[in-house]
């Protein structure tokens, strides 16, 4: 089989038109020809750090839509269905991944769960963490986002750490803001990456340690812009990465579009091409296909280096994806599931007045930061929630037994009415809920514990939601119907006021207790910088 185009030569710096041969899957021959098609071939792209459940869809389902952008692999960190199903969960991601030719690198997840501050469905040690490390299928050892452990030098965290390398397998880091001795501590731990970096001056400091970047450009996290300019100066040490990709900006776009995006604003273009393609493929030690003789067959068709609209896409010398249609077939097999608790009524959600400053969560549009600000109880015996002043309720449910509620402030979303509520909530997925009164949250909170997972709106007694059957956080549907659901639902939030581009999102990650500043689990608010509870009322 033949193929011609204008072939982009990432190692030799050269664009030229060429005719490839493929044989068994692998590239036999690459001839210079005098004329070719107008098409530019590429190597096969390479998402360096995602999270497949994010997506809301089976690894399959996230393939038949991931190979019309172009990307042919993806270094996947099944942490979140981890956090919810332990071991069953990983080996259910990569069975379901064998069932379509897209090429999953999963990594085996180190903080499960991510706090023990937290309520989650699982737990994985060092002797489960070497079972992990030890199948072919598992690349690396995924984010390691207990950073005080590592700085600490906390036994299993270091066990950990020493499992991977010993099986010569990469360390993922997870080290928001870390500067300094703790950064210095961290990294010579034996932590290689890092995908949260929000500004050059910590990109620098962790490249100058040895650290490669991952640059992330998701749906609510989104760090291209702050940080392409390391392009200039360590094109080496950049890749790029999603990280969390919900499934209506999944429909649109992939790497494909932020490899677009940086050619046309006038970044070298082989240095881009190399940080989703040679770069990843490196540093993790993939067997992808880089467009040279012997290599497997994984590469893409696209129209213009500008554009990055992809016209075809070829994995392991299988053409999957053509003239917009997907030439391969997935079908979901047998779900997984972990939902264990009951209804809550509006007397759960009160709140008794201490009279004193409370401490309100400041939520910010595409960031995981977050702030900590004070804010007067008022005199109430009951505090509610004061959408004058943008200081909306938050909960938190622990959805694997019956606990009480956690309950909290925040501001941010800018609710007029209503609230919305999801099983989504990082890293435990727990129940996490904003709202402005306590009817419509706990109406929503009900509605996902009777689908066992989902996504609800509620307003003026009406509930809009849809259910995620696998885990609480992901559905057997395909990325098409799912976005079309939740953007309807993002749609209904933004009707009830919140002005958020990704109000599901970015609640999601409000109960992320490894991200700084303020967070709150289902135990109740945390202090990140600190590492410990704290509570509501400010002493």
């Amino acid at each position: 089989m033949k193929v011609s185009g204008q072939l982009v030569d990432i190692h030799n710096r050269d664009i030229y038109p060429a005719v490839i041969e493929i044989k068994e899957g692998h590239i036999t021959t690459i001839e210079r020809v005098d004329s070719a098609s107008e098409f530019f071939i590429l190597p096969g792209l390479i998402d360096a750090h995602i999270h497949i459940e994010s997506s809301m869809i089976t690894p399959g389902a996230f393939a038949l839509t991931a190979v019309k952008h172009g990307t042919c692999g993806v270094v996947s960190d099944p942490h979140e269905i981890a956090n919810v199903l332990g071991i069953e969960g990983v080996e259910f991601m990569i069975d379901d991944a064998k069932k379509v030719p897209l090429n999953f690198f999963f990594g085996a997840p180190s903080c499960v769960p991510a706090t023990s501050f937290e309520t989650n469905g699982a737990s994985l040690n060092v002797i489960e963490i070497e079972k992990l490390l030890l199948k072919n299928d598992i690349k690396y050892l995924s984010e390691m986002m207990n950073f005080p452990g590592v700085i600490f030098g906390n036994r299993e965290v270091m066990e950990k750490i020493e499992c991977a390398k010993k099986f010569n397998k990469p360390v993922d880091g997870h080290a928001p803001g870390l500067t300094g001795e703790a950064l210095k501590k961290y990294v010579a731990a034996g932590i290689t990456t890092d995908h949260e970096c929000s500004n050059i001056k910590e990109a620098e400091e962790k490249i100058s340690l040895g650290m490669k970047i991952l640059i992330r450009e998701g749906s609510a996290a989104r760090n291209l812009d702050s940080l392409k300019n390391l392009y200039k100066d360590y094109p080496e040490m950049v890749m790029l990465c999603s990280d969390d990709l919900h499934p209506d900006t999944l429909k649109k776009r992939h790497i494909n579009k932020l490899i677009g995006k940086l050619i046309e604003e006038g970044y070298n273009m082989f240095e881009v091409i190399r940080s989703a393609t040679i770069n990843p493929n490196e540093h993790y030690g993939l067997n992808m296909g880089l467009l040279r003789k012997g290599d497997s067959a994984d590469f893409i068709l696209v129209d213009s280096l500008e554009k990055m609209n992809v016209h075809e896409t070829w994995i392991k010398g299988n053409k999957v994806f053509s003239e917009g249609k997907v030439l391969f077939e997935y079908e979901i097999g047998s779900s997984v599931n972990k939902f264990n608790c009951q209804p809550l009524e509006e007397k759960d959600i009160k709140v008794r007045n201490e009279f004193s400053d409370i401490r309100v969560i400041a939520a910010v549009e595409g960031e995981l930061l977050t702030g900590e600000l004070h804010r007067s109880s008022g005199k109430a015996e009951i505090i509610e929630a004061d959408i004058h002043n943008d200081t909306l309720k938050i909960v938190v449910k622990d959805r694997y037994k019956n606990s009480p509620p956690a309950i909290g402030f925040i501001t941010g979303f800018r609710l007029k009415k209503g609230a919305f509520a999801s099983s989504i909530a990082h890293d435990s997925h727990n129940i996490i809920a904003v709202g402005t009164n306590d009817s419509d949250i706990i109406a929503a909170i009900n509605d996902i514990i009777n689908l066992k997972g989902g996504l609800a709106v509620s307003s003026d007694g009406t509930v809009n939601s849809v259910q995620l059957n696998i885990g609480g956080i992901m559905t057997t549907r395909s990325c098409d119907e799912i976005a079309k659901d939740y953007e309807h639902l993002n749609q209904l939030v933004e009707s009830l006021g919140c002005t958020m581009k990704s109000p599901f999102m970015t609640l999601s990650f409000m109960a992320l207790l490894v991200i700084p500043d303020l967070k709150i689990g289902d135990r109740g608010l945390f202090d990140v910088r600190k590492f410990e509870p704290v509570s509501l009322f400010v002493e």
